[in-house]
């Protein structure tokens, strides 16, 4: 296929954190640009976290990017609206497409309202829209995008037209991984065979006292079904001492009275410049279920990896987690939480619940759930490239 036959033809940014970096949305991004530089777009690369300091170059599969980064804002404010224009004006010839990956009510730049049109890919991770995000969907040169039915059902309440392209994962990767690309096994590192392991995979960052991961619900849990079941080891990939903002969490387990031989973190250097995909994938199989509950997810990338690699999950049932759990998963009950931040509800994960569902999945068979994996195969990459980002993409350059 020529340059001229494919299906794209538009010069198009993508602000996020950079592109591969070891976060959700660096994953994401990865996926989205290497299809929209294989499909025939210009594109450019906006960081607002990852490579910083200075203007370089993205290698992709399919070509190069000009990688612009993150300005002296901490969101680029000060920068990213400008250097779409910059981009843009390269490409006169072509229609120019701004696409954001990120809470929108950090955008506090006017000049955003200059930008021809903004695909505004959103997370929504309350069970209520904040009035700042409402107001910036509102724009009359954004076009939301919904990540998860609940964003679409959040948006129509409120009248608010969107598109909707689901996060994607790689099913070709995420799948029953049995051996790390070492040729260690991953379940013997976290445990022996004989014990029930429970994963957890969720940033450590919070907001003052509030943690949207629900790590003191999820740990609490953990804690009241480990003392009935001691052959109970808890698998948490993150940075435990939440150097970005995160909480002590070895403190947390300590007040709890868990075990130490009970909890079991990833090498530092591994989780700060990420595994291995593969190697993420043998993790998820490793695990007899994964902990996925949360005060509220915009998508909840790891719920979907871990099915991918046939490990049911445990979720909250708001959100958008509501959607995304496997028929034989479990999804747990939760209290309504106030964010004061950003005027709109959360829920909080109910640890009864939490326990109650620790419970059935002890006793479940614990092979690889085929039903997981198939639920998985809808959001694979390719699927999600030609069900809804080729259509829509197409549709905000005409």
């Amino acid at each position: 296929m020529t340059k001229k036959e494919k299906p794209l033809s538009g010069a198009i940014s993508v602000w996020s954190n950079s592109y591969g970096s070891p976060t959700g949305y660096g994953q994401q991004v990865k996926l989205l640009v290497d299809r929209l530089v294989r499909d025939g777009a210009e594109v450019a690369m906006l960081s607002n976290y990852g490579l910083e300091g200075v203007p370089s170059t993205i290698k992709t599969p399919y070509g190069k990017v000009k990688h612009f980064p993150r300005g002296l804002d901490l969101y680029s404010n000060d920068v990213a609206p400008n250097d779409h224009q910059v981009f843009a004006s390269k490409h006169p010839e072509l229609k120019d497409l701004f696409i954001s990956l990120y809470d929108v009510w950090v955008m506090k730049s006017k000049q955003y309202d200059k930008i021809r049109k903004i695909g505004a890919w959103t997370p929504l991770d309350h069970v209520t829209m904040p009035p700042e995000v409402e107001a910036f969907l509102r724009k009359p040169n954004v076009v939301p995008i919904a990540m998860a039915p609940n964003g679409v059902r959040q948006m129509e309440k409120l009248g608010i037209e969107c598109e909707y392209v689901p996060h994607a994962i790689d099913t070709k990767v995420m799948k029953p991984t049995y051996k790390l690309s070492n040729g260690a096994d991953a379940r013997e590192l976290i445990a022996s065979k004989d014990k029930f392991v429970v994963g957890m995979v969720a940033a450590n960052k919070a907001s003052g006292m509030v943690h949207r991961k629900a790590f003191s619900e999820n740990i609490m849990a953990f804690s009241i079904f480990h003392k009935k079941h001691p052959d109970a080891v808890l698998y948490i990939h993150t940075d435990p001492l939440g150097r970005s903002g995160g909480w002590n969490l070895p403190s947390l387990l300590s007040s709890l009275g868990i075990p130490e031989d009970a909890v079991c973190f990833p090498d530092p250097n591994d989780y700060r410049f990420g595994l291995s995909h593969s190697d993420l994938a043998a993790f998820y199989t490793a695990f007899d279920v994964m902990l996925a509950t949360s005060y509220g997810e915009g998508f909840g990338v790891p719920t979907m990896e871990a099915q991918a690699c046939g490990t049911r999950v445990i979720a909250s049932n708001w959100a958008a987690s509501a959607d995304l759990v496997s028929e034989d998963g479990w999804i747990v009950d939760g209290t309504p939480a106030w964010d004061s931040g950003q005027d709109a509800w959360w829920q909080t994960p109910n640890i009864p619940s939490i326990v109650n569902a620790l419970e059935l999945a002890y006793v479940e068979d614990r092979s690889k759930s085929q039903v997981a994996i198939e639920f998985a195969k809808d959001y694979d990459v390719e699927t999600v490239w030609q069900k809804y980002w080729l259509p829509t993409i197409t549709k905000l350059l005409a």
